[in-house]
């Protein structure tokens, strides 16, 4: 049986699916595509629309807006998606919108702190634990790994990749990848090393953290280029996981690194072609 709390001034659209113990506030209206899992809470005034779907037990503070049409001027109407994970807290004011090409998502993963004015557009996955502070934005197709934290009003540029464990300053702009296990911020942005408070409260050993402290002064310290630091990388230090991850990262990035000159061989020309070509399609 289900057993909701939902006040009187809702506004629930038939054909919503509403689990168990969910809890709607006073004025929030949910439309009818809508799937809100068992425990979810919708404060007062928040207006969750589209294919979106809530996780078990998070809770939506009032007037957070989620789900809506995608701002990106190439979306035709396509059927897209907004998954929001377990366990997370989308604050006030907060906007999430859906997605832009067809069953494509937008997707939040589990226990994220989202806190208030923060914007995520479409095309973007975050992780899980990720918390980005009061107005920090995320333009279209951005990707933000686990555990990483975003300061308050910093804007991060469309396609860019958020590395796991990275945190990222207030008051920063976000051009290129941030690699994962860093810290930096600023305009211009500058790296601080590694984010070793970060990693000592999440239970990194010690070896592992010197590892990422080597690799970082040979990516960032060295004066060598991307190519030639992440060979010496491979070669001087142990292969843990993390150190794979963060080669990996680095090799796969397409708009290039934070605070290195070179920029990887597929350019942001090439990606507005892709998109246009993506566009031109579908027209």
């Amino acid at each position: 049986m289900n057993r909701a709390n939902i006040h009187p001034t809702a506004i629930i659209e038939p054909g919503a699916n509403i689990g168990n113990h969910v809890t709607i506030e006073a004025y929030a209206i949910i439309k009818s595509t809508v799937t809100l899992k068992d425990n979810v809470t919708i404060r007062s005034h928040a207006y969750i629309d589209g294919n979106t779907t809530i996780g078990e037990g998070t809770m939506v503070y009032p007037s957070a807006c989620i789900g809506t049409k995608s701002q990106d001027l190439k979306y035709r109407g396509e059927k897209t998606f907004v998954t929001i994970g377990k366990n997370c807290e989308i604050r006030e004011f907060v906007t999430i919108n859906s997605s832009c090409q067809e069953n494509s998502t937008v997707s939040v993963g589990d226990n994220c702190l989202i806190m208030a004015y923060c914007h995520v557009a479409h095309n973007c996955t975050v992780g899980n634990h990720v918390i980005m502070s009061n107005n920090a934005t995320l333009a279209g197709h951005i990707t933000v790994e686990d555990y990483a934290i975003i300061g308050g009003l910093t804007p991060i540029h469309q396609f860019v990749n958020v590395g796991t464990y990275a945190m990222v300053g207030g008051l920063s702009r976000v051009t290129h990848d941030i690699p994962p296990y860093t810290i930096g911020g600023g305009i211009p942005y500058k790296f601080g090393g590694i984010n070793i408070i970060g990693l000592k409260r999440h239970n990194f050993p010690l070896h592992v953290r010197k590892a990422l402290s080597k690799a970082f002064k040979l990516l960032y310290r060295s004066k060598l280029s991307i190519a030639e630091s992440l060979e010496r990388i491979e070669q001087e230090i142990e292969p843990y996981k993390e150190i794979v991850h963060l080669v990996k990262f680095c090799r796969g990035t397409k708009r290039g690194l934070m605070g290195l000159q070179e920029i990887a061989e597929e350019t942001d020309e090439e990606e507005c072609e892709e998109e246009n070509a993506c566009a031109a399609t579908k027209n």
